[in-house]
């Protein structure tokens, strides 16, 4: 799960949450907030690594042999819902402090944000983090895969550059409607 975990930030959206997470048939269970996600970042809610679920923010986990790492964070842009601004920041400098921390043999990567020019179009216009886009994590022979899911337009689709298949697994639509099943692929 690539964050956004609820669509309004309510205590009985991650209750919901995590009976359906917690009752997915999975051996291995990854999970990141997102900018919807405020319970998370202050503290309200608290996520613990346990049995298959992973959660991570700034961390990673082994499964199979495969390094996975997992990073919340989006920059802030103009018009967006106050509500809705769980870690976030608000330059593209402080967003390539963080990816500065993903180790160069992770094999799957796990952020909210997408990278610049990669599953992130909105009307049109490319709104993904340029930062991300260079982050040496990208120059690595190591990695494979890449998810995301911040923006919603360009949920459900997948694509490839070079040897990294990139994903944007968001679940909802630009409006909020849950239209976009689970997307599988095989490493």
């Amino acid at each position: 799960m690539a964050g956004d975990l609820t669509g309004r930030d309510q205590m009985y959206e991650y209750i919901k949450f995590f009976e359906w997470f917690s009752d997915a048939d999975y051996k291995k269970k990854i999970v990141i907030a997102g900018n919807h996600d405020n319970l998370i970042q202050d503290g309200t809610i608290e996520i613990k690594s346990q049995g298959p679920i992973s959660y991570l923010c700034d961390s990673g986990t082994e499964f199979e042999g495969l390094k996975i790492w997992g990073s919340p964070w989006t920059m802030t842009f103009d018009g967006m819902n106050p509500k809705c601004k769980a870690f976030t920041v608000d330059t593209e400098e402080e967003l390539s402090k963080k990816w500065d921390m993903i180790p160069l043999d992770t094999n799957i990567l796990i952020t909210h944000s997408p990278s610049y020019g990669m599953l992130d179009y909105v009307d049109g216009e490319n709104v993904g983090s340029l930062s991300l886009r260079n982050a040496k994590i990208f120059q690595s022979p190591s990695l494979r895969l890449h998810v995301c899911a911040h923006i919603h337009e360009c949920g459900g689709l997948q694509q490839q550059v070079s040897k990294i298949t990139i994903i944007n697994a968001s679940h909802v639509n630009e409006h909020y409607e849950p239209v976009n099943a689970p997307v599988r692929i095989t490493l």
